[in-house]
């Protein structure tokens, strides 16, 4: 069977598509494509089998089968998922371009929702936007400290600082780390927001939020995410890349990214999850 390394891999989701689907696919092309490489033999050994003998007694004959444990039937899970494990106790912050739009309210802060109000906006330009940001992303900075139980004035906040690891090592609420406008065409607008422990409901809030700063009302248009920890758009497999090939090309040129912001992070690193690349797999993963 193909060898296929431990490890992780991005895929592009499209927009509305639910995760679970996206796994369910991946998975279903994977297992395709393994089934249909070529196979090794099985290893043999040696078993004692009865088996008739003289008079009807029944004797133990040394017989050669194969290992069924290596059966390509039987799947293996690999160290991936501890890998994955460990990258979420980094608590790595996520980017998003999130898209909103002046002038209207709706129940579930976004375009789709039932519409509340209607307001005007006119009066709103970027100079007001961006300081409106500049407030939201002062107020995160000092949840930021305060969440990560670090005394400022010691010699461990500096090290920490210098090395960006000053963030909640624990549960926390949502925390924007970063926030700056990208577009702004009123009544339409854009915002890249770097945050740690959000969901899209916190991010449409904000965009609903920010609109009540400047005395209007705002929806959320879009939510999309750009990086997660240390995956980027250009780790992100498209549909017709999920195959094994691919995949496989993926984790190895993610492994070490990987595994060098779980040791930084963590201060520890495992040998055994790495992924271990055989020769035929790391010639597979450059073709």
């Amino acid at each position: 069977m193909a060898a296929v390394p431990a490890g992780l891999f991005a895929v592009y989701k499209p927009a509305g598509v639910a995760w679970g689907s996206v796994r369910a696919a991946v998975e279903t092309r994977l297992l395709c494509d393994l089934n249909a490489a070529p196979r090794r033999p099985p290893p043999q050994h040696v078993r004692f089998l009865p088996a008739p003998g003289r008079d009807g007694a029944t004797e133990l004959v040394p017989t050669v089968v194969p290992v069924l444990a290596e059966h390509p039937l039987v799947l293996g899970i690999s160290h991936g998922n501890k890998l994955l494990t460990d990258l979420y106790n980094c608590h790595l912050s996520r980017a998003y371009t999130v898209g909103g739009l002046f002038g209207k309210a709706t129940d579930d802060f976004s375009d789709t929702g039932k519409l509340v109000e209607k307001t005007t906006f006119d009066h709103i330009t970027r100079e007001k936007l961006e300081r409106v940001l500049a407030v939201i992303q002062g107020t995160n900075h000092k949840a930021l400290l305060m969440y990560s139980n670090i005394d400022m004035k010691t010699q461990e906040a500096y090290e920490l600082a210098v090395r960006g690891l000053i963030r909640p090592m624990g549960k926390s609420p949502p925390i924007i780390t970063a926030v700056r406008c990208l577009q702004f065409a009123p009544p339409e607008f854009q915002l890249e927001i770097h945050c740690l422990h959000e969901t899209q409901q916190y991010l449409r809030k904000i965009v609903h939020e920010i609109g009540l700063e400047l005395k209007s009302s705002a929806v959320c248009t879009q939510v999309r995410r750009t990086r997660d920890g240390v995956f980027t758009l250009d780790d992100a497999l498209l549909r017709s890349q999920w195959n094994l090939q691919n995949i496989r090309s993926a984790i190895w040129s993610c492994q070490f990214k990987v595994q060098a912001e779980i040791e930084r992070t963590l201060g520890h690193q495992d040998d055994s999850d790495l992924p271990q690349l055989d020769v035929e797999t790391a010639g597979a993963a450059d073709s």
